[in-house]
């Protein structure tokens, strides 16, 4: 049904992307993913959205209610360039922008939310070695992690050191031609299942200029995983504490500069804010597309639920709140691909608001569903429950209205 790996380079993406996709239903006229989009972007779109019907969806209730993490199913989705989407071409990254790739997590979200977000985080990584990594860890690693070969994760939270994350204790000492590392990471989305962890060290002084990126191999020795953490929703995709006891690592894994890793960590993250936000998008999509399946076939009183005003009004506001997020996230997505100053507090606001307009749209379509919303039989539920951790991860809502706050105060 798809063609060969890497469809999506610009240069060939025209003639390849143009099946059409059928129309799903009325919601896509009023509350349409696509409009404001080019050609090639609604493509692109239409590339991820046949992905996420065919392969996510028809398996997501499963792959939560058994915590099965679809590796053989990313690496499909490699296979259409997913694994490195805005990285270069030069080693093998598919050479989108970040509005490319907000779109296409968007689209894949609607299939399910966590395996989505994941492949998001394993593109983050991939865009930290290609942004600051050495020619020798970008031939290594970017072929590998662009056809998904490997998985990689992106491991900067600590236990102690969350919202806070320039207090980060987890060390790395010079001994000869390697840093040996000791400390822990908490909640770190693909965890034992990734093959690759880019870590941010402690290798001087207290502060965020005391931090550094450097690559770790799983199966390093001294490297260790906690248990499976049992998490509300994100249930398919493994998240586990790791530690590092006296872990020796080549000096050459480190990304970039000494000293630099807090500021690639936070570059990192303005274009995973986006991702994560985008993320929310699918998500309230397909649960908006659901509640509005459900109350045109629900009948109460004699009548469907559609015709009721205040099922009317609960509708209408939440197709505001997820056209009002999209917008955000899209322009979030374009300042950071022109570079613009404003690009860091665009990516705070939009995935402040997004995440939690978004997750706000997942609850009132339970509450349109009534008691069925509470069933598991319903996939409402488990988008409610999967956007909920999109308000926390890649940095908390409040964090989020920090950043911006300084934005707007400073001289």
């Amino acid at each position: 049904m798809f063609a060969g790996r890497h469809v999506l380079r610009r240069s060939t993406s025209r003639a390849i992307l143009s099946t059409a996709v059928p129309k799903r239903g009325l919601l896509s006229a009023v509350v349409n993913p696509k409009d404001g989009l080019s050609d090639e972007e609604c493509e692109i779109y239409d590339l991820a959205k046949r992905f996420a019907d065919s392969e996510l969806a028809p398996n997501m209730r499963k792959w939560d209610e058994s915590s099965h993490f679809p590796i053989e199913t990313m690496r499909k989705a490699a296979e259409l360039g997913f694994g490195t989407i805005y990285c270069s071409e030069e080693y093998g990254g598919t050479g989108l922008k970040r509005i490319d790739a907000s779109i296409i997590f968007e689209a894949l979200s609607g299939g399910d939310v966590p395996v989505t977000a994941f492949i998001s985080i394993h593109n983050m990584v991939a865009w930290m070695i290609d942004s600051f990594g050495s020619k020798e860890l970008k031939e290594k690693y970017i072929p590998k992690l662009s056809s998904m070969e490997i998985l990689a994760s992106y491991c900067l939270t600590e236990p102690s050191s969350g919202s806070d994350a320039a207090s980060l204790q987890t060390t790395a000492k010079r001994d000869g031609d390697y840093l040996v590392l000791n400390g822990s990471k908490a909640f770190i989305s693909g965890a034992g299942s990734s093959d690759l962890y880019l870590v941010m060290v402690r290798t001087g002084g207290p502060g965020a200029k005391g931090i550094t990126s450097v690559l770790v191999e799983k199966g390093t020795p001294g490297f260790s995983f906690g248990k499976n953490e049992d998490k509300i929703g994100w249930k398919c995709q493994p998240t586990r504490v790791i530690t590092f006891e006296d872990c020796r690592v080549p000096i050459t894994n480190i990304v970039g500069e000494e000293g630099k890793g807090f500021t690639y960590a936070m570059k990192g993250l303005n274009g995973g804010r986006v991702n994560i936000a985008s993320c929310s998008l699918g998500g309230a999509q397909s649960a908006l597309q659901a509640a509005v399946d459900h109350v045109g076939v629900r009948n109460q009183f004699g009548n469907p639920l559609s015709s009721f005003q205040n099922t009317q009004f609960k509708l209408a506001e939440m197709a505001m709140k997820l056209t009002a997020s999209r917008l955000m996230v899209r322009n979030a997505a374009r300042a950071v691909d022109a570079q613009s100053p404003s690009a860091a507090a665009a990516c705070a606001m939009a995935k402040a608001f997004a995440t939690e307009e978004c997750f706000k749209v997942t609850d009132e379509a339970i509450q349109l569903h009534g008691g069925y919303g509470y069933l598991n039989d319903y996939p409402v539920g488990q988008y409610m429950r999967d956007l909920r951790v999109n308000r926390i991860l890649e940095g908390t809502s409040e964090v989020m209205r920090m950043i911006v706050a300084r934005e707007i105060i400073k001289e």
